[in-house]
Formats: C-alpha cells, sequence, structure tokens
C-alpha cells in the first residue's frame, strides 16, 4: 500500500513538472528586464522553500528526539536533512547560473548567497558528523544538537535580503515584492510537484533509514553473544 501510494505521488509529481515545464518555457512572456533567464525563478525559489521546510522538520524531531530519547525521531530527522540538503544545492546552484547571465559573474560574497552557503555547509557537516559517530544513541544526540544550532541559519537566510540590501534583488513574492501575477501563480503551481517529490524522496530515505536501525540492533545484539 504505502509503495502504491509512493508510485502515485511521483506519477501525479511528473506529470505536473512535465505540464508546467511547457507553460513556463512555452506560454509565459520573457520578463521585462531580465528576459528568459528569470525562469530559472520556478525552480529556484520552490527548491529553497522546500529544504527550509525539511529543515524545519528536522529541527522538530530533533527536539523531539532530546525529550523522549526515541531513536524514530532521528530516523525523520536524518531523511528530512538529507532529502532537503538535495533541494538545497539545487537553489544555491540554480542560483550560481542566474547571476552568471544577470551579474556576468558566477559567485559573489553577496548576503544571501553566502548565508544560504554557511546553510548548505553546516547541515552538510550534519551528515559527516552522524558519520563519524558509531554508537546510535551518541549519533543521535549528538546531531540532534547540531540541526537545532544549523536552523538558526534557516531565517538568517530568510531575511537576509531585508536586513542587508547589496547585490541580490528585493523580494517578488513577500513583503511588498511585486511580481506579474500569471507568473506569481505559476510560482506556486510549480512548487505542488517539488513538494510531492521532496515527500516522495523523505518516504523512501526514512525506510532506508528504518532498516539500517533494524541492522544496528541486529548487530549489537550479535555482539551481545
Amino acid at each position: 500500500m504505502r509503495q502504491r501510494i509512493l508510485v502515485i505521488l511521483t506519477g501525479i509529481a511528473a506529470v505536473l513538472l512535465v505540464r508546467n515545464l511547457f507553460v513556463i518555457l512555452l506560454r509565459l512572456p520573457d520578463e521585462a528586464m531580465q528576459g528568459a533567464i528569470y525562469r530559472i525563478i520556478f525552480y529556484h525559489v520552490p527548491a529553497a522553500w522546500t529544504a527550509f521546510i525539511g529543515f524545519f522538520v528536522a529541527m522538530v524531531m530533533s527536539v523531539a528526539h532530546l525529550a523522549t530519547k526515541k531513536l524514530k525521531y532521528d530516523a525523520v530527522a536524518v531523511a528530512a536533512t538529507e532529502v532537503s540538503l538535495a533541494f538545497a544545492a539545487v537553489n544555491l546552484i540554480t542560483g550560481m547560473f542566474w547571476g552568471r547571465i544577470i551579474w556576468g559573474i558566477w559567485w559573489t560574497w553577496d548576503p544571501r548567497l553566502t548565508s544560504m552557503l554557511v546553510c548548505v555547509l553546516l547541515y552538510a557537516g550534519y551528515l559527516m558528523l552522524r558519520q563519524a559517530i558509531e554508537d546510535p544513541t551518541a549519533r543521535a544526540r549528538a546531531s540532534a544538537v547540531l540541526s537545532i544550532f544549523a536552523f538558526v541559519d534557516v531565517p538568517i537566510v530568510f531575511f537576509s535580503i531585508k536586513w542587508w540590501r547589496t547585490q541580490h534583488p528585493a523580494p517578488v513574492v513577500y513583503a511588498g515584492g511585486s511580481m506579474d501575477p500569471e507568473m506569481w501563480r505559476m510560482l506556486f503551481l510549480n512548487w505542488v510537484p517539488i513538494l510531492l517529490l521532496w515527500v516522495v524522496l523523505l518516504s523512501l530515505r526514512m525506510r532506508q533509514e528504518e532498516m539500517r536501525r533494524e541492522l544496528d540492533a541486529l548487530r549489537r545484539h550479535a555482539h551481545a553473544l
């Protein structure tokens, strides 16, 4: 049943992504100032939103693990972190391509870009930390603390372009930003299949983590004999 639901969600996400890509490339007009390259926004921004939601889920699960000591919350936290880190990387990479066309450079130490890079490095460090600790209980506890600490950077990334006005453009979706209604609508319509894809990947990664926990339990049992 679970596998069937995941297949259905994957199919829906694939159909919506193809349909939205057709609209984005062939129906929506070019943006007045940026031309055709602005279309990256329909993947760049939803990828960031999805990553932030995933990091929030990981933070909540980390708090739940510290409060209850239950490893099932740690399993959700690591699954959410790993999948969301991939979406954060998509955001960072698409932003570099966007910047290369609009600014003429691949990278600049703008507050938004820098804080997002720090965010990616923090959560990559989270995954590296887990590889360095063999004991499941100690690994879960240390990872939970780091996850909570890393999440502090998420609101910094989100509000950086309001707090520090430098090279990155002002927000166009919230806080008084302006965007053509048709483009604005497509931004959220394309977020739907991206969120569905995140849910599918999260479910698959959680299943892998459950299997890993079972193997850890068997290994500890074998060592005790």
